[in-house]
């Protein structure tokens, strides 16, 4: 399945002719308050158990087209924004080049493989703005796109085997890891409000199968083709990235983990427009101010 959020933070099955609202198929109360967020969670943890019920309602609802409901962030107050660095061989190689201009040299312990945080406050939805912070344009440091596949986590769990791990996931989204580039922790230039866009939707685990078959592709100002890569050039898999994880922090039902920037990342400006796409799981455009 394909499920969103939209409106008051109503569930909706995306078919093929818009959004029907599935809402009323959950065997538990609806909570429209993202702080509580509890069925939102139990969807995630539980969904084998109500997906059949939810499919039925798919089946008899009336859709709506998706660009007559307000499609939110496909997630609620996740416990945690687990992200990935240098997970892609070819984004490695080119931020040599980025930190040299940015930085002046290059820091080569952030070229490894590892796990990071961002805030859950800098979540976006699919069809809302990225607000530059004006200390951090008025410093002159280049803000930049990084378009990726996004894991929704589901059961969660400590220690979780990397044979495993794929029964822990509850779908993949997209995601925009925006990134202030100067020195300092990830965690502070990544955490900014509206810098964690994602949606348009979640596709769930069971129709999307493998999640190194994903092509993600990034677009700026409708003929700047930026990022086009397929998941499979990961330098560490999803059912790793998750084992990895899992392994410092407990994963939670409803927690995100951005898998990592692709190549071809770059500076972003007040009025440029991004399309972000990946295959399976649609797209999404939003604006930079």
């Amino acid at each position: 399945m394909k499920l969103a959020l939209f409106d008051d933070r109503r569930l909706g099955a995306v078919t093929a002719d818009g959004i029907v609202d599935v809402t009323e198929a959950l065997p538990w109360p609806h909570d429209a308050d993202p702080l509580t967020a509890g069925w939102w969670r139990r969807l995630c943890r539980d969904f084998d158990a109500v997906r059949p019920g939810l499919e039925e309602a798919a089946a008899r609802g009336t859709a709506r087209p998706a660009e007559g409901v307000r499609l939110l962030a496909p997630a609620l107050n996740p416990s945690k924004i687990v992200a990935c660095a240098s997970n892609y061989a070819a984004h490695v190689e080119e931020m040599h080049g980025v930190q040299e201009r940015t930085l002046g040299g290059v820091e080569s312990w952030m070229m490894n493989f590892d796990v990071f945080l961002k805030a859950p406050s800098s979540m976006s939805g699919p069809r809302e703005d990225i607000v530059l912070p004006p200390a951090e344009v008025e410093a002159g440091h280049e803000i930049h796109h990084e378009s990726e596949l996004v894991v929704v986590v589901g059961k969660g769990g400590k220690d979780i085997p990397e044979r495993e791990a794929l029964a822990h996931v509850f779908g993949y989204t997209i995601g925009l890891d925006i990134t202030v580039r100067s020195t300092g922790d990830r965690s502070r230039r990544k955490s900014y409000d509206t810098f964690s866009p994602v949606g348009p939707w979640i596709t769930t685990s069971d129709e999307a199968s493998d999640p190194g078959g994903f092509q993600i592709d990034l677009v700026v100002n409708g003929d700047d083709h930026r990022q086009h890569v397929t998941t499979k050039e990961m330098i560490t898999p999803v059912p790793a990235v998750v084992s990895y994880a899992s392994r410092m922090m407990t994963l939670l039902p409803g927690d995100l983990i951005f898998t990592g920037a692709p190549p071809g990342v770059g500076p972003i400006r007040h009025g440029d427009v991004l399309d972000t796409r990946i295959s399976g799981i649609g797209e999404m455009r939003v604006s930079v101010v």
